[in-house]
């Protein structure tokens, strides 16, 4: 028999995310509607909500509208900024040219959008939820799916506290706890571990094209008033990225004299010796960039992977017992660059199928009103104006893609839907040996503008138990030394953008593969681009990773 206790709910909604709150917040809505409890618990691996939250973040509020009408009123952080200038730069080495906002489909302006951090606005969503009744449980990560004899999911188990690195059990052992729901949503955000089994095991993703991601890498500035104004929104395209990568930057001016800027690099880039995190810091120092942060102060950073499959990388939503809403399944917009809203109406649709079929007692069957819903929603028609975007530009290259792109989003907008979907491949695939790329010099850190990744990491205010199993586990212990080095130069060691990986050379001139768990900001970029799919990341204790503020 488990040692575990077990816990039953309604709905038990794995992450603590956009997605996973609003859901939270429409079941309980729904409840005090009809009359008829619910009960709804959230599980967050962070140490509080928001800790693991990390976008630009530009947000559309067309399902927060939806969902707390009154939400400007209520002190939300969000309203503090609005969007009030929107400008779109292609950059060279030295230069910066603007694109004209006419040139862009109406639907990719930034009017009547806000700008701010996410975590922050996750953290009153959670104050929301709270109030209507719903648990919250930060610092408990789900680590084990559990089944009904039928094969439908039954629930999740958090992971055991106080297990050792070696497997032992330490003093402060204790078991993890089972939460058992008649249904359990998976919000547990890009490349969930989770997620990741559930389309393993109910073949969800058998009808999608492969998932492809970006990789986001973030840092919040203090800068000088006079050059801070509030509700400016500006994204670059270009340089630095050359020869088959791609992506581009963002920097928003935010409340309280300050900006958020980072950098995103498509994962499916090619040459081995491209370093993401050495990427986002030379940007920086384009002149347009560095005259904006000049005497200002660096006070976070962080990364995180991105969805970029959109419309036709997005699963199978539901299986018996089950769904999955928000960067689990993947609806960022990313011509766009927003995701938040998609997310949220993701999970308010889920609430609403999940919350009938409790009513009218089904439980465990397929929430099939779910993905009818997703089906003949708003969520779907944006979607399907932008699915050829990123596949143009990874076909095309940056400037001829971005070309073709754009007549497909005219075309689309006025109606003109294109008869074709292009696919995806995954983006471990995109790697060429090292002999057929050349070595990228990337300057060193000048610690004002830029930086190395160590004192990046200590910014984003990372913490695991160091006695703790390793969460990047290795298929195969001899695959990074023996395969990836003599073909790739291994090249965990420079996607990494919080050095977890490292090869060391012994004295007997020998080398080892070294993995640095306590720097990992939870990013997902390894479980990615690994060439050979060898790590993958698992749930560490709860309450590890990084500690977010205002990102």
């Amino acid at each position: 028999m488990s040692e575990r206790e077990s816990m039953p709910y309604d709905v038990v909604i794995v992450g603590g995310g956009p997605a996973g709150l609003s859901a939270a917040i429409r079941l309980k809505q729904l409840a005090a509607e009809s009359g008829n409890d619910i009960d709804v618990c959230i599980l967050e691996k962070g140490s509080e909500i928001g800790a693991h939250i990390l976008s630009g973040a530009v947000i559309d509020p067309r399902s927060l509208d939806e969902l707390i009408p009154d939400w400007r009123e209520k002190d939300c952080p969000m309203a503090q900024t609005p969007v009030t200038d929107n400008q779109h730069w292609i950059l060279t080495k030295t230069k910066k040219y603007e694109i004209p906002h006419f040139l862009l489909p109406s639907f990719m302006n930034n009017k009547g959008t806000y700008t701010g951090s996410l975590g922050n606005l996750c953290r009153w969503l959670a104050e929301q939820a709270e109030e209507l009744g719903v648990e919250i449980f930060p610092g408990f990560a789900a680590a084990e799916i559990l089944y009904n004899e039928d094969g439908s999911v039954k629930g999740v188990a958090t992971g055991d506290m106080g297990i050792a690195r070696d497997g032992s059990k330490k003093p402060d052992y204790e078991p993890g706890l089972e939460l058992h729901a008649k249904y359990t949503f998976f919000a547990e955000g890009v490349r969930g571990h989770l997620t990741k089994i559930l389309k393993k095991q109910f073949s969800l993703d058998s009808d999608s094209e492969p998932q492809v991601y970006g990789l986001g890498i973030k840092e919040l500035w203090d800068i000088p008033a006079d050059k801070h104004f509030p509700g400016r929104v500006i994204h670059s395209q270009g340089w630095p990225l050359t020869e088959g990568s791609n992506g581009g930057g963002f920097l928003y001016h935010q409340a309280d004299g300050q900006v958020a800027l980072g950098f995103v690099t498509w994962l499916n880039y090619k040459n081995p010796h491209l370093r993401p995190f050495e990427e986002m810091q030379r940007w920086k120092t384009h002149p347009e960039i560095r005259a904006i942060l000049e005497g200002g102060k660096r006070v976070s950073y962080g990364a995180r992977a991105i969805n970029d499959g959109g419309l036709q990388s997005i699963p199978k939503l539901t299986f018996p017992g089950g769904a999955l809403i928000g960067c689990s399944a993947g609806f960022l917009n990313v011509p766009r660059i927003k995701g938040t809203h998609t997310a949220m109406k993701s999970g308010m649709m889920a609430a609403e199928a999940a919350f009938a079929a409790i009513h009218e007692q089904r439980s465990s069957d397929e929430l099939t009103a779910y993905t009818d819903a997703f089906e003949s929603s708003w969520v779907k028609t944006e979607l399907s104006k932008v699915r050829n975007v990123v596949p143009l530009v990874k076909k095309f290259g940056d400037t001829l893609g971005s070309f073709f792109a754009g007549i497909t989003m005219w075309g689309e907008h006025l109606g003109i839907k294109m008869p074709f979907t292009m696919g995806h491949k995954p983006d471990h695939t995109y790697l060429v040996r090292k002999e057929h790329a050349h070595e990228i010099e990337y300057p060193k850190p000048d610690n004002v503008i830029s930086f190395d990744r160590l004192s990046s990491v200590f910014l984003s205010n990372t913490n695991h138990e160091e006695d703790q199993p390793v969460h990047l586990t290795l298929k195969d212990a001899d695959i990074p030394i023996a395969h990836n080095l003599p073909l790739y130069d291994e090249p965990a060691q420079r996607y990494c953008p919080a050095g977890v990986y490292e090869v060391v050379e012994e004295d007997d001139g020998s080398k080892r593969f070294q993995i640095n768990a306590q720097n990992c900001v939870h990013c997902k970029t390894c479980d990615i681009k690994d060439p050979t799919q060898n790590i993958n990341w698992v749930t560490p204790e709860g309450g590890g990773g990084p500690n977010y503020p205002n990102m």
